[in-house]
């Protein structure tokens, strides 16, 4: 008896220490998937929501890129929302190109909106990837709505920057840190890091341009940053088919050609073209316009070796 229970200390001490030396995952399925747990967040394709916030139901309104609300969209599998922010009465707002175009309300009522989601689905890592043409201050304008909503606390801040696609975390080591929100801003994280989550784009991540009307989607990389070679960057893939309005330049997004353009075969065709310029990776991000048509979600999951 009494070696039995010596034995049991025994095994009991060196479990605790194995306990404190190697902490248990809590995150066993992560973004859906128990394969991305191990899977570095820099080695992994997010569905994203090109001006996520721009949403609407009313086929004139033209300023519109997404038929359907944040909640849902967030439901359907997308794990990276763009938008592009502007001030309107000394407030942060997200507006497409202008407030007085399509105002999509406060940064800060947005952001709630986010919490909520990631508050009622605790196993998922989301990218926000926030454009600032008006070059609003990070202290003063963009930090306190983050703060507000509680995003800020959620936020990754990696020990350096920037950080090479091969060196982000693991999905569950972000899930399990807490840290499970990556914040991209295109521009002034790059040379204000005042708000050291609010990671500058540009140096880390590149983009094939925007506004394409040509179906093929031909890829280049259209802007890049930072001491980091291409290939060390993550990349995003512009996936939305513009409309040149009757020749008139005016560039609008056409919902008839979405489920089409956010076809597996287009997605596919699209990432396959990037992929030499990323030592054959495919890319990090798919930003995709009116992402509840076609099969945006079942293009990115064969892209991670999902399906």
């Amino acid at each position: 008896m009494r070696a039995a229970s010596f034995l049991l200390s025994v095994a009991a001490a060196i479990a605790s220490v194995k306990g404190a030396i190697v902490p248990q995952r809590r995150a066993d399925v992560c973004n859906g998937h128990a394969e991305l747990c191990n899977r570095s967040y820099g080695n992994v394709t997010f569905l994203g929501a090109h001006d996520s916030f721009a949403f609407s139901d009313d086929p004139l309104a033209l300023a519109a890129d997404q038929q359907v609300d944040i909640p849902t969209q967030l439901g359907l599998g997308v794990r990276l929302l763009q938008a592009q922010a502007h001030v309107n009465d000394g407030v942060l707002h997200f507006c497409h190109t202008s407030c007085l175009l399509f105002d999509g309300g406060t940064v800060e009522d947005y952001l709630n909106k986010v919490h909520d989601f990631l508050t009622a689905n605790p196993n998922e890592v989301l990218t926000l990837l926030f454009t600032n043409p008006e070059g609003a201050s990070l202290p003063d304008l963009w930090d306190p709505p983050f703060q507000a909503s509680g995003i800020a606390d959620l936020a990754y801040v990696p020990p350096s920057i920037p950080v090479k696609q091969s060196d982000w975390p693991t999905l569950g080591d972000l899930i399990d840190s807490g840290k499970r929100v990556i914040v991209f801003l295109d521009a002034g994280a790059d040379t204000d890091r005042s708000v050291p989550y609010i990671l500058p784009e540009f140096e880390m991540v590149w983009e094939t341009p925007f506004s394409v009307t040509d179906a093929t989607f031909p890829c280049s990389v259209d802007r890049i940053n930072g001491p980091l070679s291409t290939e060390d960057h993550m990349y995003m893939i512009n996936h939305s088919l513009n409309k040149n309005i009757l020749d008139t330049g005016i560039i609008v997004s056409d919902p008839k050609d979405a489920p089409t353009t956010n076809s597996v075969s287009s997605i596919l065709a699209n990432a396959g073209g990037c992929e030499g310029f990323a030592a054959g990776r495919a890319p990090n991000f798919v930003l995709l316009d009116f992402v509840n048509l076609g099969q945006g979600l079942d293009a990115v999951n064969q892209l991670n070796g999902l399906a």
